[in-house]
């Protein structure tokens, strides 16, 4: 396991694969019970792992009361984090007002059993707090000593900027990072999101890196166990193969596996590890176990390293389309230095 500092607003270390664990606790009628999250979770320690993702809403707080027993005599080791916005059940128990801030970082602190937290995530945007609002209450968490670092999940880009930039013009608890869904299928986040993290170094996590299982294959051939996980999550957080894009990809992926002597999503793994190695983002892919063999699966992926022609083969089977002004913007850069330029690359 490598490790790395988490964005230029912080010097947290931290390592490159995250244990995401929204299936630690079974509420919501799928994922994994106390024991074999016992397991998951020791295995991930032992391979090195530092970074612990789970949230207020996962498994109906179950998640953070099982992670509480984990950390119990390891705590200083760990960077933990947890996330508000969705864990309630009323009016005011949701959202990103400050109100329900402080209610959640209160609840998380007791059923975590720790006094505080290393990041503290916006867990989505809920389209009606002021960024200012939910950046002073952040803010005031940070001097309480409840947090220690802030950061924006499944936020759009410009409401991230506005947040990051309020935050350094009044000096306020800086926004160390965002989380985003970022694998081969679902990459919007070239669009803006990625670019706006590189230019403010914001760190970067990624979720659903095989996009709901898609990537590793095994829906092709649904088995019960595939079956139920898309009717339990739908079709948001488990991609489909609906399309042609879909199918290259996915046949893109077995041929590479297959070139490596490795699985599927050993390669499609690697691919977001690699992806952006060359730039100046600092990302870790956060994982999401179910079972302990998942976990040493997806493990698995840190001995596999694409050659650069792979890594071109699955950056063009899933390139997007930017759209508007990126591709008025390129055309008319294009007509001023020439195709050769270097202003003229598309990012793969």
């Amino acid at each position: 396991m490598n490790y790395k500092i988490f964005g230029k607003k912080s010097g947290l270390r931290v390592s490159e694969l995250a244990l995401g664990t929204g299936n630690f606790g079974t509420r919501w009628g799928h994922g994994a019970d106390a024991a074999t999250s016992e397991k998951i979770f020791n295995r991930y320690v032992e391979a090195g792992g530092n970074f612990l993702d789970t949230a207020d809403g996962y498994q109906g707080g179950e998640s953070e009361k099982i992670l509480s027993g984990l950390i119990k005599g390891k705590r200083q080791d760990l960077v933990l984090s947890s996330k508000f916005s969705t864990g309630g059940k009323t009016l005011l128990t949701t959202g990103n007002s400050r109100k329900n801030i402080k209610t959640s970082i209160e609840n998380s602190l007791q059923r975590l059993n720790t006094d505080y937290l290393d990041i503290y995530w916006a867990h989505i945007s809920d389209g009606q707090t002021p960024i200012e609002e939910v950046m002073r209450a952040l803010d005031d968490l940070t001097h309480e000593g409840k947090i220690l670092y802030a950061g924006f999940s499944n936020f759009p880009a410009w409401q991230i900027a506005r947040a990051a930039t309020l935050a350094d013009l009044n000096n306020w608890t800086p926004l160390a990072g965002i989380q985003i869904e970022y694998n081969l299928i679902e990459r919007s986040a070239d669009r803006e999101l990625l670019p706006m993290a590189e230019a403010l170094g914001l760190g970067v996590a990624f979720w659903s890196p095989l996009a709901g299982g898609t990537l590793t294959g095994k829906y092709r051939a649904p088995v019960q166990e595939s079956i139920s996980r898309q009717k339990a999550w739908g079709g948001t957080l488990v991609k489909s193969e609906s399309s042609t894009r879909e199918t290259v990809i996915i046949d893109t992926l077995e041929a590479i596996a297959e070139e490596n002597g490795v699985k599927t999503l050993d390669v499609a793994l690697a691919w977001v590890r690699q992806k952006h190695a060359q730039t100046a983002l600092s990302t870790v892919t956060i994982l999401g176990p179910r079972t302990e063999q998942q976990l040493i699966d997806n493990l698995t992926s840190l001995k596999v390293n694409l050659t650069p022609g792979q890594l071109d083969r699955l950056n063009g089977v899933s390139l997007i389309a930017l759209g508007f002004p990126h591709e008025i913007i390129a055309a008319t850069q294009e007509s001023i230095f020439g195709a050769g330029s270097s202003l003229m690359q598309t990012k793969q």
